[in-house]
């Protein structure tokens, strides 16, 4: 008779400990909510300089009022940089904090690519998993699709986008491009003839695909409404934040500028398809701002850039480099235009807004690049990275909190592969100064090419009296001798440190045709009409 008793009062006891632990565990996952916080990266794509209306007032556009608003009441960072020119190395850079020496990814994943960035590398987003963040990215990957490759095996709890760039794959309504796009599938004879020669400005085997946390939504997704699609998305995250309880890291890679541009403002012709393409990024932009100040203002930083400058050879469907241009040359349609400068091809718009923590209205002409977005927000998460790897990017928080303007000392921009190997360190910022080793350039909007020249000594610009980089220093001067020496030091030094590192990575580029989503391998172009 006196068992039944006991038993029920240690049933009622192991409850009441058991509520206790859940209320504790509740309690410290509230606490850490609070205190830790939430960010939100915006990366744009192929975006210019200039494209940003607060790097040049006095233009008088009106294409980024929510982000000129960000800009006034947050952080204008008037000399920041992509960490590569290119699509996959710069976000292999990002995500790491590395030089795609050290990541091994120095050049752009295929559609047919069987790998992505080495294993070996540790993610940002997997970093901030582990310290109890929910972690979502919304848009472009473009870090390799398969398996331990994809973006849920990289660190992020909920995937939502296309896995490499918007032109590497067919769609039914393709949108602007230089040459255009094809349609997936067509019977008019002009379509007929134009595949048959390869002309296109998008790869047409395979249909581009929506994937959500490793499964097709869509193939051929709707370019027309991707970025209602990314909205909705990053809005649902945002809003359901506090009943996660968790903080959260919201990467929203966009589409925009990337070609083929897909505006879904009415009336969009010619000129005027970039700029509607851009007010649309802005909008986007401003939707996550406004629900953002619905939930956590005072304990969201929200930081917005691009992955690369703009993609010249798009001529009119390109962005706009701002002062960072060249001379005038004739492109191919008989008009004329300023080349992009090498300046321009990796200097991008870049706002940091937190309310209450960033001083609002101010701008900071440091330099500073994407790699520097991986210990920063490491260093605001309170989250210590692995000691087991050098890293290239430093920490920013003082330069974002206490108005700091110690950037990098020096600062390396990895060849494109236009001119010398793919990720080589061949041009080299110190203060002022540029330094070059090798110059050429990839194709612009007239045609044309520049040569490749080595240059040994180096040329050396002074960007704050030359920013169109038009006039080297001359050798014999005492100001290009102390740079010169300088530049040459570093250099040896950092490539030395990359050789003898135990932790640098190298990347897989090869290729098979079956390495590319595909939604159903018996319809043409892999088509799905619904989810596989």
């Amino acid at each position: 008779m006196m068992a039944e008793p006991t038993y029920q009062l240690l049933l009622s006891g192991t409850l009441l400990f058991g509520l206790v632990i859940f209320t504790a565990s509740q309690r410290r996952a509230e606490e850490q909510f609070r205190t830790k916080p939430n960010f939100i990266i915006i990366l744009a794509d192929d975006i210019g300089w200039g494209d940003l209306d607060a790097n040049q007032p006095e233009k008088h556009t009106n294409n980024t009022p929510n982000l000129n608003q960000m800009a006034q009441q947050g952080l204008r960072l008037t000399d920041f940089h992509s960490p590569a020119s290119t699509c996959s190395p710069s976000r292999a850079a990002i995500l790491t904090g590395r030089y795609g020496l050290r990541n091994g990814v120095t050049h752009n994943f295929g559609v047919n690519s069987v790998a992505g960035l080495p294993l070996s590398e540790v993610t940002l987003p997997q970093l901030l998993q582990q310290a109890g963040y929910y972690t979502a990215l919304i848009g472009k990957w473009h870090l390799g699709h398969n398996g331990p490759y994809s973006p849920n095996s990289r660190g992020f709890d909920y995937y939502l986008g296309i896995p490499y760039s918007n032109d590497m794959g067919c769609t039914d309504k393709p949108g602007y491009d230089r040459p255009p796009c094809l349609p997936c599938v067509s019977s008019e004879p002009q379509v007929i003839r134009q595949r048959r020669s390869g002309h296109g400005g998008c790869y047409s085997k395979v249909a581009l695909p929506l994937v959500e946390n490793g499964s097709i939504l869509e193939q051929p997704l709707d370019l027309w409404a991707l970025t209602e699609k990314y909205k909705s998305a990053a809005l649902r995250i945002i809003r359901s934040a506090r009943e996660r309880v968790q903080p959260y890291l919201l990467l929203l890679a966009s589409a925009h500028m990337h070609v083929p541009l897909a505006p879904t403002v009415p009336d969009s012709s010619g000129d005027l398809v970039y700029a509607a393409s851009l007010q649309e990024l802005d909008s986007l932009v401003g939707a996550l701002k406004a629900a953002a100040a619905e939930k956590d203002k005072e304990n969201t930083l929200i930081w917005f850039t691009g992955d690369n400058g703009p993609w010249e050879q798009k001529c009119q469907f390109a962005g706009s480099a701002g002062p960072f241009i060249g001379k005038w040359q004739t492109n191919r349609g008989g008009g004329s235009a300023k080349t992009t400068t090498w300046e321009g091809g990796h200097r991008v718009p870049a706002v940091v807004y937190w309310p209450g923590r960033i001083p609002a209205n101010t701008s900071s002409s440091a330099l500073l690049s994407g790699m520097d977005i991986f210990p920063t927000v490491l260093s605001m998460a309170g989250v210590v990275p692995p000691s087991d790897r050098h890293y290239d990017g430093i920490d920013a928080t003082n330069i974002f909190l206490h108005k700091e303007n110690s950037g990098h000392e020096f600062l390396f921009h990895p060849s494109s592969g236009a001119a010398g190997k793919f990720g080589d360190l061949q041009t080299v910022r110190v203060g002022k100064h540029k330094a070059f080793y090798i110059t050429g350039g990839a194709e612009a909007c007239t045609g044309g090419t520049g040569p490749e020249q080595l240059h040994d000594p180096p040329l050396i610009f002074d960007l704050e009296h030359d920013e169109t980089e038009e006039t080297p220093l001359q050798f014999d001067t005492p100001e290009y001798k102390a740079i010169a020496q300088r530049v040459a030091l570093k250099r040896e030094e950092l490539l030395w440190d990359i050789a003898t590192d135990s932790s640098v990575s190298t990347a897989d580029y090869d290729q098979d045709e079956l390495a590319a989503p595909c939604c159903d391998h018996r319809q043409a172009v892999c088509r799905c009409p619904t989810l596989c």
